[in-house]
């Protein structure tokens, strides 16, 4: 491994009557850190979404904008399953900032390429690195925050995603206006997001013990349940790819269940989201103002919805993550469908909104899920897994079979899928209702 990405060394603990004020210090410092850097990250991966209606009109056809998506989505997925396994044994600080410099550069050449092969293999590029931003994100937040209030900090923290996504139609705007074209779509948040990364180098640290705090169950007096440490005798060691992979996340059939519901929730997630601009702009006939504006209310809306959930799991669910996102699914269901059939400019945009406040509860449950049923060494190797399934399998089917059943049957079709994705997920959720229930 580089040696600047190894985890940073331990140092002699300060003493005791400095380690409540420490403490209190760095987690706000290093939740924003993680909070900005995510965001930063949606600065430079969703801008393909908004460049659709711009790759139409230069002669882009609806399929070949659905294949570029996914091969974001495809070597995202790959990325994140490998980068977390990566990222468990590496320093978030530097991880996260590096993969964000990476895929600020590659979007900086996005607008050069003329062809659509050159894009795709810009999507390509920029999919892997994109791989490298939750996974130092999960580490962060499994060595800062314990098991009983993680579900409320995550869902606080998932919410940089949206805000990240919220913004970017803004930031695009004036990278238009400013650079005088489509180009600016890209130049102007790949810019931001190096700036982040400058500042996440600056503000990051590793985990408690290299700060000398103590570590995180010691300091709160919160361990997890015994069955997701089991013959771990020390929380603080770190484990080899094998240790990871195969006794703590291959043989864990839970996590394999979040995997296979996360394929259904990430489909019906970016086959809203990333079909939005599109669909209201040339099925409903919005504006471009109207069409980015109900782009921004999908992930504005989600914030509210993403902190409610969470609070929720831990408050009243006994940490349990599968019953919100059953009841979720079900919302999402009856919003898809007054999505796809009013005609009513407003009452689209509120649906589209109901969806994006519910759609992003799972998902930031599936991950918060993911942490809470292995040690937290493993946890950003979990969280991948759980990722690399909602992105290689659910995220192509959002983009290329999105693409193709709309080309082929309609717009109809493609309802009828995200419905019937919605109905599969709210199953899986149902059938781990119990899972990581705490005494």
């Amino acid at each position: 491994m580089i040696g600047f990405l190894k985890p940073a060394k331990f140092i002699a603990p300060l003493p005791a009557n400095q380690v409540e004020s420490s403490y209190k210090r760095y987690r706000l410092q290093l939740f924003l850190t993680a909070y900005l850097g995510y965001m930063a990250y949606y600065f430079v991966r969703s801008t393909l979404a908004l460049a659709k209606p711009y790759l139409l009109k230069d002669g882009f056809t609806i399929s070949q904008v659905g294949y570029l998506g996914s091969a974001l989505a495809v070597t995202y997925g790959l990325s994140k399953f490998i980068m977390g396994n990566i990222s468990d044994r590496s320093n978030p600080r530097y991880f996260l900032a590096l993969g964000l410099i990476l895929s600020a550069v590659v979007n900086l050449f996005a607008p050069n390429c003329v062809t659509f092969g050159m894009l795709f293999l810009i999507m390509l590029l920029n999919g892997w690195f994109q791989g490298m931003g939750w996974a130092p994100c999960g580490r962060i937040m499994t060595h800062w925050f314990s098991d009983s209030e993680r579900g409320t900090k995550m869902s606080i923290w998932n919410t940089a995603h949206n805000v990240g996504a919220g913004l970017l139609p803004f930031i695009v705007a004036i990278g238009v206006s400013l650079f005088g074209g489509w180009s600016g779509l890209f130049y102007l948040p790949a810019f931001a997001a190096i700036a982040v990364a400058l500042l996440v180098l600056v503000s990051g640290r590793d985990v408690p013990q290299s700060v000398g705090l103590p570590p995180i169950e010691i300091y709160r007096n919160d361990y997890p349940l015994a069955e997701v440490e089991h013959d771990l005798t020390d929380r603080e060691q770190e484990m080899t790819t094998k240790q990871i992979l195969f006794d703590y996340v291959l043989c864990n059939k839970n996590v394999w269940l979040m995997a296979i519901a996360n394929v259904f929730v990430y489909c019906v997630r970016y086959g809203v989201l990333n079909w939005a601009p599109t669909y209201l702009s040339k099925v409903k006939h919005f504006s471009n103002i109207y069409s980015n504006m109900g782009f921004a209310f999908f992930e504005l809306a989600a914030i509210p919805g993403t902190i409610i959930i969470g609070w929720l799991s831990d408050k009243y669910f006994a940490g349990r993550r599968s019953p919100l996102g059953f009841l979720s699914m079900l919302v999402i269901c009856a919003g898809l469908f007054v999505y796809w059939q009013s005609s009513n400019q407003w009452v689209t945009i509120l649906s589209l909104g109901l969806i994006g406040f519910s759609i992003y509860g799972p998902v930031m449950l599936i991950g918060v899920a993911a942490l809470d049923l292995v040690p937290k060494k493993a946890g950003g190797t979990a969280a991948g897994f759980t990722g690399l399934f909602g992105y290689f399998f659910g995220t192509m089917g959002a983009e290329a079979l999105m693409g193709y059943l709309v080309q082929n049957y309609g717009w109809d079709s493609g309802f009828i899928m995200l419905i019937s994705s919605s109905l599969l997920a709210a199953f899986l959720f149902a059938i781990t209702w119990n899972i990581h229930k705490r005494n």
